[in-house]
Order: C-alpha cells, then sequence, then structure tokens
C-alpha cells in the first residue's frame, strides 16, 4: 500500500500541473477501444505505476487492485489461491479499471452479472483533481453507481477492491448445437433461469453463431479432474473446435483466456488461422493485444484501404460492436443481423444484472444476450461510412436493447442523453469535475474528442 500511495502522489501531482486546455487521457501500454480519435489535442497521463495487484486476501476472498492492472496479472494473483474475480472478461490485457469504466462481460454474466457489481470499494481521481474513496454505503456514492459506463468521463480508478470467488482446476465444455436460433435462445434462457443442464449445474454459459442453421451454446462445469486438457494456444483454435467437439476439457486458466489466443476469431484477418503463418508464429505473439495493435497500425497508415483501392474492392465499414438484447427479441436481432450485415461467427453471451446502475441501463433480473461482432463490412453502393453502424443502432433500441460504448457510436445528442441518462449523468459530472476538465460522455464516445 506505500507503493500505491507514492503512485498515487505522482499522478494527482502530475494531473494538477498538466495544461488546462488539453483534456487527459490516460497513457497505457494498450487499449481494447476502437473509438480512435482524430487531430485531437489531448495531455497524457501516465499510469506506469498503477497495474499492480495490491493483496489477495483468500480469508475474506478479496482482492486490492490498482486500476491499470491487467485481468491477466489479476487472474495469475488470485488462481494461485484457488479463487477468480466473479466475471473475466474475454481478452488478458482490458484491465481492471477499464471494466468496471466500461464494457466487461464474460460467461459467469448470466450468474454474476457486469465486473463493476463485484466491486466493493473504488479510489477515484475525479475530474476537479481530488482522491476519493467511493463505496455504496458512503458519502459518495452517487458517484460510486455512476462509474460503471462513464468511460474516464468522472475520474480514474486508481484502486479497486473486489470480491473473489473459488474455483476447481478444470472446467468441462460441452458444446450444443441448434438449427433454429429462437429454440436457442429458448434453451438458453431456461439453462441460465435454473443454473442447469441435463440435471446437472453450470458454472460459465456462452455460445457462438456461425450461420442460421448452425449455432451453438457451450456450457462449462468446474472439475476437480480430467481425463485430458486441450491446448487452444497453438497450432489448435479453439472457436474451430466448438463445430467439432461435442465435449471438451481446459484448466481454468486456459478456459478463462480460451478467446485470446485468436482474439476470438478476428486473428484471420491477420492470416494467423493458415497452418503455415501459424506454424512460424511465436506463441507470445498470437495474443489479442498484438492484434489490436496491428489494427492500431493499418488505421494510421490506411494499408488495407490501400489494396483495397488497388484491387478495385468496394470500401469497407468496421463493424465492431457488443450489443444487448432481451433474451426473447435475440433470435429477432440474428435474423436482422445476418439479413442486413451478413458477418459470422457472432459471439452470444447471456447476462443478468443484480441492480440498477444509472448509465448502465439493463433492466435488474432481466436475461439479456451480449452479441459481439467484430470485423469489416462492404458497403453497398452509393452508402458511406456508418451506414451499418447505424443500422445495428436503430435496431438494437428499437428491440429494447442496449449498446455498449467503447467503439463507434453515431447518435444524435439529445438521442444518446436519453439513451444513457442524462439526467443521472450531469449532477454527479457537475459534482466531481465542475470545471469540464474531462469530457463529457457524449465528446468521448461519439464525437471522438
Amino acid at each position: 500500500m506505500s507503493v500505491h500511495r507514492r503512485a498515487v502522489e505522482q499522478i494527482r501531482e502530475s494531473y494538477a500541473t498538466m495544461a488546462q486546455d488539453a483534456p487527459p487521457r490516460l497513457a497505457k501500454a494498450t487499449t481494447n477501444l476502437f473509438r480512435f480519435r482524430h487531430g485531437t489535442r489531448t495531455a497524457a497521463l501516465s499510469a506506469r505505476d498503477l497495474d499492480r495487484v495490491i493483496e489477495v486476501d483468500p480469508v475474506t476472498m478479496t482482492a486490492e487492485v490498482q486500476g491499470m492492472t491487467t485481468y491477466e496479472n489479476l487472474v495469475d494473483a488470485t488462481l494461485a489461491h484457488g479463487l477468480m474475480p466473479y466475471v473475466v472478461p474475454q481478452l488478458k490485457t482490458i484491465t481492471l479499471g477499464g471494466a468496471v469504466t466500461g464494457l466487461g462481460i464474460e460467461s459467469t454474466s448470466f450468474r454474476d452479472g457486469l465486473p463493476h457489481e463485484s466491486v466493493e470499494e473504488l479510489e477515484i481521481l475525479t475530474g476537479d483533481g481530488r482522491i476519493v474513496v467511493a463505496r455504496d454505503d458512503n458519502e459518495h456514492r452517487d458517484l460510486f453507481r455512476a462509474f460503471p459506463n462513464s468511460y474516464g468521463t468522472l475520474g480514474y480508478a486508481l484502486r479497486i477492491r473486489i470480491r473473489l470467488k473459488p474455483v476447481q482446476p478444470y472446467v468441462r465444455l460441452a458444446h450444443v448445437r441448434f438449427t433454429d436460433a429462437h429454440k436457442c435462445m429458448l434453451a438458453m434462457q431456461e439453462i441460465c433461469e435454473t443454473g442447469e443442464h441435463d440435471g446437472e449445474p453450470v458454472d460459465f454459459v456462452d455460445g457462438t453463431f456461425f450461420e442460421p442453421g448452425e449455432l451453438y451454446i457451450t456450457l462449462g462445469r468446474f472439475a476437480e479432474r480430467a481425463p485430458y486438457v486441450s491446448d487452444y494456444t497453438g497450432m489448435r483454435i479453439y472457436y474451430q473446435s466448438i463445430r467439432t467437439r461435442t465435449r471438451d476439457w481446459l484448466t481454468v486458466r486456459d478456459y478463462l483466456w480460451r478467446w485470446d489466443t485468436d482474439w476470438f476469431w478476428c486473428s484471420r484477418a491477420f492470416g494467423v488461422q493458415a497452418p503455415l503463418v501459424r506454424s512460424l508464429m511465436p506463441r507470445r505473439w498470437m495474443r489479442s493485444d498484438v492484434y489490436r495493435r496491428l489494427v492500431g497500425l493499418d488505421r494510421r497508415y490506411g494499408v488495407i484501404a490501400r489494396l483495397d483501392r488497388w484491387r478495385n474492392q468496394p470500401v469497407q465499414e468496421s463493424v465492431i460492436q457488443d450489443i444487448e438484447v432481451p433474451v426473447e427479441r435475440g433470435a429477432d436481432f440474428l435474423e436482422f443481423f445476418h439479413e442486413k450485415v451478413g458477418m459470422t461467427p457472432v459471439w452470444m453471451c447471456p447476462l443478468k444484472a443484480a441492480d440498477r446502475w444509472p448509465l448502465y441501463p439493463l433492466e435488474p433480473g432481466r436475461l439479456y444476450v451480449n452479441f459481439g461482432f467484430w470485423g469489416t463490412v462492404p458497403l453497398p453502393r452509393g452508402q458511406f461510412d456508418g451506414y451499418y453502424n447505424r443500422l445495428i443502432e436503430h435496431e438494437v433500441h428499437a428491440l429494447d436493447g442496449h449498446k455498449s460504448l467503447y467503439s463507434t457510436s453515431f447518435y444524435p445528442r439529445d438521442e444518446f442523453w436519453r439513451l444513457y441518462n442524462g439526467d443521472a449523468y450531469w449532477p454527479v459530472k457537475r459534482a466531481y469535475d465542475s470545471g469540464g476538465r474531462l469530457l463529457d460522455l457524449y465528446d468521448k464516445c461519439v464525437r471522438g474528442r
């Protein structure tokens, strides 16, 4: 904690001396955001000394963690005690602070909600330069409740205390195939409501849509022993195994990071799924943060766009989003998405919020399905960038759903504040960033400043 206190004082002093006319941004080694700034002057706020696990307490089953700690490091620290966070987002370099203030979801979310729902305490550098400790039972409760989905526009998480839960060494997987999306959603709803399948309890639930007649629900269950374990960190590819195996076994660590090696399936865009390329690729490079850096380089230099023009290919639109719709509308969304966008595969992850969070407008106790889709789609002739993303935004809210803000958004200002609860946001913003030092949520997440 003494090391942490020095790091807090350093970032507080750095923040106080930064130029007032340049919005701050955290200078991090990695990012999982897909909102790219264009020519905006910002001031980098170093977070290099805020990336440690402070303590794991196996008695109280809690962890004290600095805000820029990656889940990869946190999981390694907690698994050593036979524990894990309640929700571990899919990618290793997502930070705990990022998941709490932005998007975080995984296959335990059908029971355990979102990462911020297991947070007990937040130490925050606010927009007005104060260091406050916010809990659900103290004078900063309004900030504690509004922090999820605020994306660093109310302040930055410096220290987080979270609850942990016990694990077993292995996870047994079952991939259950469906040929009809409505039946798949009904089965997912029943499994999540009862917490079991075929009379056995389930600890993890997610799914994959490959095409209208081929969908899978993947069920995981903790196990003390395993007859074998699969390895998807080398030549074998996890998402391909879903279509060819009905049963599988993984160590608990490999299960938590099963999607990271190939960034779900997005590594195919870099040729990494070709056997020859894969055999030559060092394993340490097969991870989501490497692929994300490649995307950033392409955005900067436009390599793929130049190649497409040279090959006379249509202009591509990036469609990189996570959305949630109620489970009873899940099949409707898949039908829309397949017909209008046509990108596959699509990740499906059920979630249920336990409580109401002002800026995360999900109805508590209601089962939603998160659909994740990440790639590019050729634009129809005469259409411009944003065509598909706008279609998706409109359909999601027509289905009583919700869209995460880590990627591009196109909402008009009035509609945005109606959907993302501006009535709750602005009183907290004025209380903790009265001078408007930090961007507001609309400017940051829609205007991309």
